[in-house]
């Protein structure tokens, strides 16, 4: 029997932890969905149903020792916590995973795959019907969706709208010159610099034609998306840990992602005041730091892993299967991917092998990707 350690969400960097923790402790993972939502394949999904296949993994198979626990946590301690039934899951160890909520399609709002699959395949015979989408918010999630839309519907008419006058600042100017390219050939309308003067009258994702007011004139649509607007729930935290949040509601936490003031206590992912994007590649680092500083720990050592942020932004956007763009962090500077390298990396099958590997579970691309 070693500590036990809870973990809270079962989200990317949740179910990393569990995984790297779980020959060495006893993992409690509390998790209120049914299943692991691969979020990356939710965009290509949603235009190509076949891929829903791959947007779901079971959780019975992740963990040998421990268990997970299919319940929602409604209030955190330092020393456990308390679910939605009343059970009380005392701990050693406590990671904090609940990660982050963005708009549909992207992420889910119910615990029931069933109920997501469902909403997802009927949103896209609303799409496959719209000769016009809009979608507003011009980060990656809002081009990677117009990307997946034109690699099936070419013929659509895609604009997307942002009040910022410029595509992924930050990054190198050749991504940035890539970008625009590519998205000026799949006939992508990008208007930057543009804000809606009403909100649509329809819910997003539901067809229905309109035209709205915006900068520089009137855009039209028949179906629209948002792709903006991050949100963390950290309201679960107590009264000893409560302190520990920030005025946005994220956790602050040391070098080794030990919640403040707490040194068996540790918070990873979205819900972190780490200064870098949110993003699943970073939450799952901050999985392999707090296992091995947990480990560590429960061994009478002193934990010693620390996790420092690249200081050169990272980025891989598909553009559908075969097009996009990436930056990666080395030594020597940013490294700029040409397209065949980022359907390399993402593009061509989303992570899906990874995950299925992780999960224990058969998975891959459907065999007409």
């Amino acid at each position: 029997m070693g500590p036990t350690v809870a973990i809270i969400g079962g989200g990317y960097g949740g179910a990393a932890a569990a995984k790297a923790l779980d020959q060495d402790t006893d993992v409690v993972l509390v998790e209120p969905k049914d299943a692991f939502v691969q979020n990356a394949v939710s965009l290509r999904a949603l235009a190509r149903p076949d891929w829903a296949d791959n947007l779901f993994f079971p959780y019975d198979r992740l963990l040998e020792r421990g268990r997970v626990v299919r319940e929602r946590a409604v209030s955190v301690d330092s020393a456990g916590v308390v679910l939605a039934s009343g059970e009380r899951v005392e701990a050693d160890y406590l990671v904090l995973a609940t990660g982050s909520g963005y708009p549909f399609p992207f992420k889910f709002d119910t615990d029931l795959s069933s109920e997501a699959r469902d909403r997802l395949l009927a949103t896209h015979l609303e799409l496959a019907g719209a000769a016009r989408v809009l979608i507003v918010g011009a980060g990656p999630v809002g081009l990677e969706l117009s990307g997946e839309i034109k690699a099936v519907w070419p013929g659509k008419h895609v604009t997307v709208v942002d009040p910022v006058t410029e595509l992924l600042p930050g990054f190198q100017p050749e991504l940035r010159e890539d970008l625009r390219r590519q998205l000026d050939a799949l006939g992508v309308d990008v208007r930057l610099g543009t804000t809606l003067g009403a909100r649509p009258p329809t819910e997003p994702g539901r067809a229905g034609s309109f035209t709205v007011p915006a900068t520089g004139g009137e855009i039209s649509a028949d179906i629209w998306f948002r792709a903006h607007g991050v949100s963390v729930d950290t309201g679960y935290l107590d009264a000893d840990l409560a302190s520990a949040r920030t005025p946005e509601g994220r956790i602050r936490v040391s070098e080794t992602l030990n919640v403040e003031g707490h040194l068996h206590i540790y918070a990873i992912g979205d819900i972190t005041d780490v200064a870098e994007a949110k993003m699943a590649g970073n939450a799952m680092q901050h999985a392999e730091i707090v296992a091995a500083n947990i480990i560590a720990h429960a061994r009478g050592e002193q934990p010693t892993a620390v996790y420092r942020p690249s200081a050169v932004p990272f980025v891989l956007l598909p553009l559908g299967p075969e097009g996009g763009v990436g930056q990666l962090p080395s030594p020597d500077g940013p490294i700029v991917l040409p397209p065949q390298a980022v359907a390399e990396y993402k593009g061509s099958d989303l992570f899906t092998s990874r995950f299925a590997a992780l999960f224990g579970v058969a998975g891959g691309v459907p065999v007409d990707a």
